[in-house]
């Protein structure tokens, strides 16, 4: 079994005396990408902290690459794009490149590659004054993808982004996992990220409510497949009888079931061709899995 890149066992975090953080636990492997999902306040800022060693542990244990947040090997590990991205306006895109990677001990042959693989080719040789947030944010993960990094830790990372930028920044990402790179990035943008991680972490008020995939929560959320049927003129009564659901503009229903039910609930309505004339499924989303467990704080406080 390949050991994890970043390892948390029971991590605790605190400012004085307010817990920020209790005992978060887990692991992320060479080329998997995990989502950290919360609401503001809810403690992904201050693990990344802690990971990167700016932040004393309360409790428990981080490993990067087997070593101590903080040590010089596990600062080597770790490339860091943060949400608000910074650089010198005078510098143009390639001297900023051409400093991270000496600061680094890169060669600088891969400047060229990694300015392509984020779109600022045409943009290299301007200041990065005249950048746009978006470019500046781009410029930024290429200076987060410099060498081989074996933790690339995304803090929001598309922020900024307009959505055709956000699509090619994760096809950057995947690439870099591709090469064996662990990503863990944090995110509020549901949607976008999906399809786009192997796995998702949801953090609420400081304790990790759940973690894995999203069908493996969407079942042990228990949450509902939708099945949408579309009625031939005149079946929408007979269909609803049988099968239940809910109505909408005459001839359309929409039947909840779950997952275990819901193969042979669509080979049944498949088989209705004299009654049905459209199915569309619609499983769980990572919104409806993201709302399940961060309401389980929200209904323990009633």
């Amino acid at each position: 079994m390949t050991d994890p890149v970043l390892s948390l066992s029971s991590v605790s975090l605190a400012y004085g005396r307010t817990r920020a953080v209790e005992a978060a636990s887990f692991e992320v492997a060479p080329g998997e990408r995990l989502a950290l999902l919360g609401h503001n306040g809810a403690g992904k800022s201050t693990l990344f902290k802690a990971i990167l060693g700016f932040m004393p542990l309360a409790g428990g244990t981080i490993r990067v690459s087997g070593h101590a947040p903080g040590t010089d090997a596990a600062r080597r590990a770790i490339n860091y794009l943060p949400e608000v991205v910074t650089f010198p306006r005078s510098l143009t895109g390639r001297e900023v490149l051409r400093y991270f990677t000496g600061l680094r001990g890169e060669p600088r042959r891969q400047i060229a590659d990694l300015l392509e693989r984020v779109g600022l080719s045409d943009a290299a040789d301007r200041a990065v004054g005249t950048y746009s947030k978006g470019m500046r944010q781009r410029l930024g993960l290429a200076q987060a993808l410099i060498g081989a990094p074996r933790l690339l830790l995304l803090d929001e990372p598309t922020s900024g982004l307009d959505p055709v930028s956000r699509h090619d920044f994760y096809g950057v990402i995947a690439e870099a996992a591709g090469r064996g790179s662990a990503v863990l990035l944090s995110s509020h943008g549901l949607d976008e990220i999906e399809h786009r991680t192997d796995r998702v972490a949801i953090l609420s008020q400081g304790r990790m409510r759940a973690i894995g995939t999203l069908d493996a929560l969407a079942r042990e959320a228990n949450l509902p497949t939708r099945l949408r049927v579309t009625a031939r003129e005149g079946a929408a009564d007979g269909l609803q009888a049988e099968y239940g659901g809910r109505r909408f503009n005459g001839c359309r229903l929409d039947i909840d079931c779950t997952a275990d039910a819901k193969l042979d609930l669509v080979a049944r309505l498949g088989a209705e061709a004299g009654r049905v004339t459209d199915l569309q499924m619609s499983p769980p989303t990572l919104g409806d899995v993201y709302l399940h467990f961060s309401n389980l704080d929200a209904e323990a406080l009633q």
